[in-house]
């Protein structure tokens, strides 16, 4: 394990504070960068998600997709999680937290603003950062792939009643543009572009080859992972620097939830007896965001300087810290599951033991 993901933690940290101290000095520069989107998806951070999962959709063999089906406990514990329990412990923790624990630090209409934001990122399970938690992980890359597809169709169809119910709002407008942009984006062109590399690595020379590049990205997947966070920090320095106790109190039960869904998610894995590299992508996937479309949808619904809206860009802000710490405990646990018989294809990856 070399230097880079021994304290890979440090890195993450530094580059926080980075993106916190960049996007003051040159708010410019961010706010430049921050146009560059399409449909509301940032396209470098894009570009950066790409460098990231590309090595992971290298190992998507679609031949084997079939072999999912027999394989069925795993998606129906992510969907379980991701659309029967996740949306409603996400609203009752807005209003535990908002209605009664600080109801005393916050105004009653800010403190309605933060639930309904809270709800918003609770509906929209992830759809891109999956990938990369799954390859941290050493997860099935098929079977991820999967998972999200399965996820992203119940999304057309789920996401705008279920949020239209949670929020006691009849008249939630989905941006369809930015959901479809984000599967074509975050899913169809990296799978696209793995796909078809490794096919021409394999014709040249044979399944190493595909491992010798996988192995020579590494770099630049932590690469792209640290200037993800300097971004997504960049953006938000103002709003963090400007209203630092809101973010905070905000970032408690989000945190709370991603750490509480996590659970549930992987205890239920344990109890199902899953392997391991389906294991950890599922519980990944109930407590990782689809944040695009929540914060899309909240500027959308309430404004681009409400409450919601900030509530949506504060889950961002966790997402990144919080699920690296969660990878780093089920590369710790991967013994709690038995070993995935018929065979993953997933390799195992250097951060496997990261910090």
């Amino acid at each position: 394990m070399g230097l880079f993901e021994r304290y890979l933690s440090l890195w993450v940290a530094l580059a926080i504070a980075a993106g916190v101290g960049l996007g003051l000095i040159a708010p410019g520069v961010f706010t430049s960068v921050a146009a560059l989107a399409w449909a509301r998806v940032n396209l470098v951070v894009a570009a950066l998600i790409w460098l990231m999962i590309f090595p992971m959709m290298l190992k998507v063999d679609p031949s084997c997709l079939r072999d999912v089906g027999r394989r069925p406990r795993g998606l129906l514990l992510t969907l379980v999680v991701n659309w029967l329990i996740k949306p409603f412990t996400m609203a009752a923790l807005g209003v535990l937290f908002f209605q009664h624990v600080f109801a005393d630090l916050v105004p009653v209409e800010d403190a309605q603003q933060y639930v309904a934001g809270m709800i918003l990122l609770g509906v929209a399970p992830c759809t891109a950062m999956v990938f990369v938690w799954s390859h941290l992980t050493a997860g099935d890359p098929n079977y991820t792939l999967v998972q999200v597809s399965v996820n992203d169709l119940i999304m057309v169809f789920a996401f705008a009643p279920l949020a239209g119910f949670l929020l006691g709002v009849t008249d939630v407008v989905v941006p369809w543009d930015t959901l479809i942009a984000s599967v074509v984006i975050f899913v169809v062109v990296p799978l696209a572009a793995g796909v078809l590399t490794a096919r021409r690595l394999i014709a040249r020379g044979g399944a190493v080859a595909v491992e010798r590049l996988a192995e020579r990205l590494k770099p630049a997947s932590i690469a792209g992972l640290l200037l993800t966070v300097v971004l997504l920090f960049g953006f938000q320095a103002e709003t963090i620097v400007a209203q630092p106790t809101r973010v905070v109190l905000i970032a408690v039960p989000l945190v709370v939830q991603s750490y509480g869904i996590f659970a549930i998610g992987y205890g239920l894995a344990r109890l199902l007896r899953l392997p391991f590299a389906v294991a950890a992508p599922a519980a990944m996937i109930g407590t990782s965001n689809f944040f695009e479309l929540a914060v899309a949808v909240a500027i959308s619904l309430f404004g681009l300087a409400s409450g919601a809206a900030l509530a949506t860009v504060v889950g961002v802000l966790i997402e990144v810290p919080v699920m690296l710490s969660l990878v780093a405990f089920a590369n710790r646990t991967r013994a709690w599951f038995p070993v995935d018989a018929q065979g993953a294809g997933a390799s195992s990856h250097a951060l496997s033991e990261a910090p």
